[in-house]
């Protein structure tokens, strides 16, 4: 059984910075791709950035420039660094993992920021 488990969410001021961490159950280049999704109140869920397999990150417009998404394969470890965080990013950050055709989710972790 596959498990993610998000960590590092909480509140920051405008124009700080976080770091998320997700830790995989199970190696992560066992995944097709991993990254991370973010909803907030009474909107869709969207993704933020991802990484696949051969280590190509691609980012939502609206976060390039400011988030990294990284790996750790050694410890099973996704991170994403956001800096500059602007008040249109708080919302629950979801880790995600597609392996084949089957998606895994974390349980999220809420990001908010103070103006």
């Amino acid at each position: 059984q596959v498990q993610l488990v998000e960590s590092g969410g909480g509140l920051v001021q405008a124009g700080g910075s976080l770091r998320l961490s997700c830790a995989a159950s199970t190696n992560i280049f066992e995944f097709n791709a991993m990254g991370w999704y973010r909803q907030a109140p009474g909107k869709e869920r969207e993704l933020v950035a991802n990484i696949n397999g051969g280590g190509v990150k691609r980012y939502a417009d609206s976060v390039k420039g400011r988030f990294t998404i990284s790996r750790d394969s050694a410890v099973n470890m996704v991170y994403l660094q956001m800096n500059t965080l602007k008040p249109e990013d708080p919302a629950v950050y979801y880790c995600h993992a597609t392996l084949l055709s089957r998606h895994y989710w974390g349980q999220g972790t809420q990001v908010t920021v103070s103006s």
